[in-house]
Parts: structure tokens; C-alpha cells; sequence
């Protein structure tokens, strides 16, 4: 692949503004559909808000600068917002957060340290290829119940019939656009498709200006209030960060490959050490932690400029988002209908991903090998809607979530059950 500028290249500031606006919109639209988690009044959701934004930027501008030093845009973990869904859940009406966000910051302890050794080298051996496309797709199914609610929620019964027919005719509509797009239109179909989703919910319904008049402040704590410890729900959050870790390190190899850096293991344990650290960060100020996304080759292929340089203003950009409220407001206010749409679209490209793997690793070759894939999704799937009521309180976050169930099921699969000796 032929690039305009390359990885060290500074591109002519006009050149520049226009590239890290196509990071930017591209790292809103990634932060923006993880918004839902947040808790409390409008003005504490608000502040959760602005706290992610600035996590993100600023995680952004560190990675790009003295991490991996690649340009990888950052955005909330998919895998942390199933582990934060189900801990949420399984702590019913009035969830203890203190106890979700302690589980957070251990959990950026831990890959903070595994990052400081050849620990991650070693651990590669047990997430074979095939546990790895099992991940990929415990991910997108233990999603499946959250986006079912967001696109028909509870509260919003009357607005279910618009939920069926957007989604009957915008994740067929996604597919289709991403299919005929090229360039820099391909990449920022997702920012696009929320504007056009608000649009249309609101062109419907109204009432815009009414959300956004009031929920243009914040209120709350920088900080979680107190440090409380859950062993269950650190070991729950401990396999969701297994995958987290996965996730960082192919995220980082991918482009290395694509980009043919030098010294991709010492770039891999730099950016996997920053993701450590402002994991422990998140969870200190009660907010979901970062990880390094994939879809930044698709990026660069399409814009042929790989310039780390161009994420900093995105980053920085970021950054400003967190300090005007307003701006918030306006970016929180997309319907829940319109974010479960475009995480069902996501989460099947993430499905489409994960067979692709599949099927290029030749990890499902036999019945066995099938079984090892196959299973380990029934289980995640019975998981994440079993009864709360019939789960011992004590291991309730741990059984109560149906991706790390998922997890413990496909290793002891591939390493004790069904292993293959040699």
C-alpha cells in the first residue's frame, strides 16, 4: 500500500486539520455510543461524560507520543461495557458502583504489570487462534440482550414501532453503504449514521432543544467516593480484562504489520502498559477504561496517511469536547434507539471479523474443534439471561456474566477437555 505521508511524517498544517478531523469524528462516534452506562441525574451523566471524553483524549495524545506511537485512534472498551452491563444487572435497582469501578482499577494493576515483563509473550500460547475468534464473538453476543434494550426500551413503549422499522431498514442500509463506499466516506459511515439517525428521531418526535436546555451542566465527584473491594467482581473484570489485553496487543500487531515497524514487541508492551495505566485511572475517577481499536487500518487505507501526528489534534479535540457541557449535552443526546442500531451493525461487522478468522485459521476444521467454538457461545448466551434470584450473591458477578462465562468455558475447552494431544 502506497501512503502519502508515513508514520514519523508531519503533513502541512491545512493537510494536517483535515486528517485529525477524520480522527476526530471518527473517536466522538466511538465514545458517544458507550455513553449509555452512565448513572444518576442528567447532570451526573453529564460529568461521566465529560470525564470519558477527557480519558480519551488525553490516553490519545500519551499512546501516540511516548506509547506505541502509532496512529491507533482510542475509545471506551467493548469488553469493559459488558463487564460494567452485568455487573450493573446483577446488582439490581441500586447498584453499587464503588464496588464496579474498584474492579476496574485492579484490573489496570494488572495489565500494567503483566506489560513490564515478556508475561504477554508467554500468555500468547494459551490464547490460541481459535480462543481468540471465541472472544471476538462472546463479545458480540452478550451485547445482544443491552441492544436489544436500547432499541426497544422499557420506558419508551409507544416508540417501539420506530425501533423495529429503523433497524429493519438501517442495518440493511449500513451494509449496503459500507459495501459501495471508499476512502474517507467508508470510514466515517458510523458518525454519519447516528446524524442521520437523530435527524430522523427527532424530525419525528421532537424535543432536542427540550434535552439538551436540560442537561447542560454537570454535577458529581472528579473522583469514586470510596475504594471498595468485591472478590467475584474482581474476578469477573479480571477475565473481561483478559480480553481487553487481546484486543490491545492485535490491535497494535495489526498495524505494525501493516505499516512494517520496527520493534513491534517493544511498541506492543509500551501501548499495552499506557492502557494499564489509564485503566487504573478510569477507575479511580468512576469511569468505563480505554483500549486501542482496531478499525484504525481501515482508517489509513482509505486516507493513505498514516501520521501519528494526525491524532493529536483529535485527541486534543477530545479534550475541548470535555470542558463545554453544552457540547456534551448535544453529543449525549442521541437516542438509545439510534446507538443500539449502530452497535447492532458494529457488532456484526465483529461477527463477520471472527468467522473470517475462523475460517482463514481453519479453527473449526472438525467436529471438535466446532464444539470449542460452538459451546462456549450456548453457555455465554444462558448466562446472560439466567434468573439473578437462583445465583449465590457471592458469586453472582462472576456466574452472573455471561462473557466471562464464556471465557472460562473455551479455555478449559481447548486446554483440558477437548485438547488435542501431540
Amino acid at each position: 500500500m502506497e501512503l502519502k505521508y508515513k508514520l514519523n511524517d508531519r503533513p502541512a498544517t491545512g493537510q494536517l486539520i483535515l486528517y485529525s478531523l477524520q480522527w476526530f469524528v471518527l473517536a466522538v462516534a466511538v465514545v458517544v455510543t458507550s455513553l449509555f452506562i452512565s448513572t444518576g441525574t442528567p447532570a451526573e451523566k453529564i460529568l461521566y461524560a465529560q470525564k470519558v471524553f477527557a480519558l480519551m483524549g488525553i490516553t490519545t495524545i500519551v499512546q501516540v507520543l511516548w506509547g506505541h506511537r502509532l496512529p491507533i485512534v482510542v475509545g471506551p472498551a467493548a469488553v469493559l461495557l459488558v463487564g460494567i452491563i452485568a455487573a450493573l444487572s446483577s446488582q439490581g435497582a441500586e447498584p453499587n458502583t464503588n464496588k464496579i469501578y474498584t474492579a476496574v482499577a485492579i484490573g489496570g494493576i494488572a495489565i500494567t504489570i503483566l506489560s513490564a515483563g515478556r508475561v504477554i509473550e508467554r500468555m500468547q500460547k494459551i490464547f490460541t487462534p481459535r480462543i481468540v475468534v471465541v472472544i471476538l464473538m462472546l463479545i458480540a453476543f452478550t451485547l445482544a440482550p443491552t441492544i436489544k434494550n436500547l432499541i426497544f426500551p422499557a420506558a419508551e413503549a409507544g416508540r417501539h414501532t420506530f425501533g423495529l422499522w429503523f433497524t429493519i431498514l438501517g442495518v440493511p442500509a449500513m451494509a449496503f453503504a459500507a459495501s459501495q463506499l471508499k476512502g474517507v466516506a467508508k470510514s466515517l459511515l458510523v458518525p454519519i449514521s447516528l446524524i442521520v439517525g437523530c435527524i430522523v428521531y427527532y424530525a419525528i418526535y421532537g424535543g432536542f432543544t427540550d434535552i439538551v436546555s436540560t442537561s447542560s451542566h454537570s454535577e458529581g465527584t472528579i473522583f469514586i467516593p470510596a475504594i471498595e473491594f468485591d472478590a467475584s467482581l474482581i474476578l469477573a473484570f479480571i477475565f473481561c480484562y483478559i480480553a481487553l489485553l487481546i484486543n490491545d496487543i492485535g490491535s497494535i500487531q495489526a498495524l505494525g504489520a501493516m505499516l512494517n515497524t520496527d520493534n513491534t514487541q517493544h511498541r506492543c508492551r509500551r501501548g499495552v502498559g499506557v492502557t494499564g495505566i489509564f485503566n487504573i485511572i478510569a477507575g479511580a475517577i468512576g469511569v468505563i477504561g480505554p483500549v486501542n481499536y482496531s478499525m484504525s487500518p481501515g482508517v489509513i487505507a482509505s486516507s493513505s496517511c498514516a501520521s501519528r501526528y494526525a491524532l493529536i489534534p483529535a485527541g486534543a479535540g477530545l479534550i475541548i469536547c470535555a470542558l463545554v457541557p453544552q457540547l456534551i449535552a448535544i453529543l449525549t443526546a442521541i437516542p438509545n434507539t439510534i446507538i443500539g442500531v449502530v452497535l447492532l451493525y458494529l457488532m456484526g461487522t465483529q461477527l463477520a471479523a471472527a468467522f473470517s478468522m475462523l475460517s482463514a485459521d481453519k479453527s473449526a476444521d472438525n467436529f471438535n474443534n466446532a464444539l470449542i467454538v460452538g459451546l462456549p457461545i450456548m453457555i455465554a448466551l444462558l448466562f446472560c439471561m439466567i434468573p439473578m434470584d437462583v445465583i449465590p450473591a457471592i458469586i453472582k458477578p462472576l456466574v452472573g456474566n455471561g462473557f466471562v462465562m464464556g471465557v472460562i468455558s473455551v479455555i478449559v475447552l481447548e486446554h483440558v477437555i477437548l485438547r488435542v494431544k501431540r
